[in-house]
């Protein structure tokens, strides 16, 4: 199998169906049946996204669900994915698809090209990537994203953009030794990715579908130099190739 896509899902039932749609489709276009899969992984729903994506499953084969009862966060979700994907590459997007369809297949054919075990999507590697958002929410993406960076040590340009890709056995590897389970997880996971020499690209993106934000800038902010201080710790004691 080529192609494993994780979609990360908490009470999403007013999209899970364009969603499934539209991802077979635009996975459709590049990939034959059975060269790729879609996971959406149910993060403790209360509403019926998962019933609703279950069904879909008797009519799209490629669609596999997942779940489970209590909400653990997106970062447990995207893991519980990563660690049954089946496919040579797996991405994970949100379930709004916020980047589109077809930049799914730019990172696969950017991993095939041979050169990088992780492609991770940058809003500020060049011009655009911040279109459609308003004035004070790229200052403050901004600001915070570099903040994050400034705490981690971090040298790429955008560690929480919400589409990421791995190498079947760097997803295995990395996510196996992931503990954060909220919005950090994307930073514990490139570092270390980073830890164990993987080679990590980072590819241009914007978001083309925009939602309400869900970070809440001061209390997140808080959190995340707690959430930073436990990942370097961990980080520091893992071993340090796959």
């Amino acid at each position: 199998m080529k192609i494993t896509v994780i979609i990360p899902m908490y009470n999403e039932e007013d999209i899970v169906g364009s969603t499934v749609k539209t991802l077979d489709a635009g996975l459709a276009k590049h990939f034959e049946a059975g060269e790729y899969e879609m996971i959406f992984v149910s993060d403790g729903s209360k509403d019926n996204c998962r019933s609703l994506a279950l069904a879909l499953s008797e009519s799209y084969p490629a669609l596999r669900v997942l779940g489970y009862e209590n909400n653990q966060g997106k970062g447990y979700a995207v893991r519980t994915g990563m660690l049954e994907a089946k496919g040579d590459f797996v991405l994970f997007t949100d379930c709004d698809l916020a980047y589109g369809v077809e930049v799914i297949y730019d990172f696969y054919k950017k991993f095939k090209e041979g050169n990088c075990d992780i492609v991770i999507g940058s809003r500020a590697v060049k011009g655009g990537g911040y279109d459609g958002y308003t004035f004070l929410r790229k200052v403050m993406s901004k600001v915070y994203l570099k903040f994050i960076c400034l705490m981690a040590g971090f040298d790429l340009s955008d560690s929480q953009c919400g589409i990421k890709g791995f190498s079947n056995s760097a997803a295995k590897a990395i996510f196996s030794q992931c503990k954060a389970s909220g919005f950090e997880f994307d930073l514990e996971a490139i570092m270390i990715g980073e830890k164990m020499k993987y080679s990590i690209a980072e590819y241009p993106v914007r978001i083309i579908n925009h939602r309400a934000s869900k970070i809440h800038p001061v209390k997140d902010s808080l959190k995340m130099i707690k959430q930073v201080r436990n990942i370097k710790k961990r980080v520091k004691k893992q071993k340090q190739t796959a």
